[in-house]
């Protein structure tokens, strides 16, 4: 697809889409009617006239998508295929093998089998690299190559996988996956209860709700819920998950939008479990969306004390639109307020800069708001937590090596060396650490923090400019003096570093219910949060009561 194509003329496809959902564009239908005229008339002589064979259904998507992806990234279009996956995300049922799978260039990586699913039981190990599924080479198979592992149940699939450099073969036989929005709870001691809450699919107000009332039977006063790492979900279930905590008709979102009929005020509508139970929070930079909500309503309403680093700012709300022959549209219509007034979205996607790049709200222009008893808290930039935590945060450096899988591969370089641990807790020990830096280096992994990406831009620049020879020695003192910063910074944030080791390497051995295990005996940031609730006096004070 050419750029004049792509830049001037993917705009009538989704204007299109909006006609079909009947929204009102009257003071601007002419200029549509004429645009849809235009792009049709366009995409029909393309597909006539260019001079390979085309694929009208790949051209339509990728001109649909791209123009979307100006607009924010949370308005996207849902082809077919792309409409099932979804449904998969917002309800945790599929039938498949059982399996976090990512695509990684052409390679398609398991990530995490989760224990007793297909997978699981088939053999399959985090950092298989599946090759080939039933006849298709991954190779040579440019789509969502995961498709190729869904089907009806007890469908038996065969699966060529590399593994440490090896190739085996296995047999998968797909079953029913129940994907839970609650995938651990129970007692840090003999008061507290601690619930953990990954996504917020249709399940998830049910299965707090269950966590909640099965803890307090078993002699939980006091709830630890834990939002990191929560990337949000259905909006209705946020609210229902407040509700839990909160009487009925406490308004606990209101949506605003240019548009008059998604202006909303969403209260709740049960009783509650218990409005008075102590309840501490935990959020960090990948809490987003209803978890904000959970997290940003109960401390507008001083029912809970939020601990951790700030959330991720995702104050936008969507709703998804059919469209026709199957597809959807997933569209921002409005922003969310939390009860005291304040909408957390970090970045302004209306205003970009020349890259075309969002630009986060600054801290010098957040808005002040008050709680129910009269506490300040900001808009702007996610929900910040009353208690601030240090380890909750991570640095430039951390988040390079989770972004380019040094952790993940280590990790299970580590795995085979030690087969046998079994039961016992890996300790990352000094010498296990020096390895991993070994490996990082012997394995060329690129951290690409911002300052390396910027130095290869410049040398490959250098490369079309010709003058790439001129400038290589400074080139090269340069890109030693960044190993040797990047060194440091391996050294200094070793705490934060071999932490996120050890809990990979607990997954492989013990799965996620090993890890949460694991976190509610030594987790600081858990500790934190118990300490809180033992300590009534501050629990009350930081809330006012």
């Amino acid at each position: 697809m050419n750029r004049y194509f792509k830049k001037k003329f993917i705009i009538p496809a989704v204007a299109a889409g909006f006609l079909f959902v009947g929204t009102s564009f009257k003071e601007d239908f002419f200029e549509i009617a004429k645009q849809i005229e235009i792009f049709t008339t366009l995409f029909k002589a393309v597909n006539t006239n260019y001079v390979d064979d085309t694929n009208p259904g790949d051209l339509m998507d990728k001109a649909i998508k791209s123009m979307l992806g100006s607009l924010d990234p949370y308005t996207v279009y849902f082809n077919e295929q792309d409409v099932v996956n979804f449904k998969i995300n917002n309800t945790g049922e599929y039938t498949g093998i059982g399996a976090m799978i990512a695509r990684k260039k052409d390679r398609l990586i398991v990530r995490e089998p989760y224990k007793n699913y297909p997978a699981d039981k088939a053999g399959l190990k985090a950092g298989d690299e599946i090759i080939q599924i039933g006849d298709v080479l991954i190779a040579d198979f440019k789509d969502d190559a995961s498709q190729l592992l869904k089907g009806t149940k007890n469908t038996k699939i065969s699966v060529k996988y590399l593994r440490q450099g090896k190739t085996f073969t296995t047999e998968l036989v797909l079953d029913e996956v129940d994907i839970k929005s609650v995938p651990f709870y129970g007692k840090i001691d003999d008061k507290t209860g601690y619930i953990v809450l990954a996504h917020f699919s249709r399940k998830a107000s049910a299965e707090v709700k269950d966590a909640l009332e099965k803890l307090k039977a078993g002699g939980a006063t006091q709830i630890v819920l834990d939002l990191r790492g929560n990337p949000g979900g259905l909006l209705n279930e946020a609210i229902d998950i407040c509700n839990l905590f909160v009487p009925k008709n406490e308004v606990i979102v209101t949506t605003k939008s240019r548009i008059e009929k998604h202006n909303n005020t969403y209260k709740t509508t049960k009783e509650p479990i218990d409005t008075q139970i102590p309840l501490a929070i935990l959020v960090n930079g990948r809490s987003a969306s209803a978890s904000e909500i959970v997290s940003g309503a109960l401390q507008d309403l001083d029912r809970a004390v939020v601990l951790g680093s700030r959330s991720f700012g995702k104050g936008l709300v969507q709703r998804s639109v059919d469209l026709t022959y199957g597809t959807q549209l997933k569209v921002t219509i409005s922003r969310y307020y939390t009860p005291s007034g304040r909408c957390i979205q970090a970045l302004d996607y209306a205003h970009k800069d020349k890259n075309g790049v969002a630009q986060k709200t600054d801290a010098k222009n957040f808005n002040a708001f008050k709680t129910r008893k009269g506490r300040t808290v900001y808009d702007g930039g996610g929900v910040l937590p009353d208690i601030e935590l240090e380890e909750a945060k991570m640095s430039p450096i951390t988040t390079a090596l989770l972004k380019n899988d040094g952790i993940f591969d280590y990790a299970t370089s580590y795995y085979y060396k030690n087969p046998n641990l079994g039961e016992k807790i890996p300790v990352v020990t000094d010498a296990d650490y020096a390895a991993f830096k070994q490996y990082l280096k012997a394995n060329k992994i690129s951290f690409d923090t911002e300052t390396e990406v910027a130095l290869k831009n410049t040398l490959a620049a250098a490369k079309n400019e010709k003058i790439d020879e001129t400038i290589a020695p400074e080139y090269q003192q340069l890109l030693a003096a960044l190993e040797k910063s990047e060194n440091t910074l391996l050294d200094k944030n070793q705490k934060e570093i071999r932490g996120l080791i050890q809990e990979e390497l607990i997954k492989r051995y013990q799965y996620q219910e090993g890890l949460y295990q694991f976190y509610i005996k030594n987790n600081s940031e858990i500790k934190r949060a118990v300490n809180v609730l033992n300590n009534q006096t501050e629990y009350k004070t930081i809330l006012k009561m």
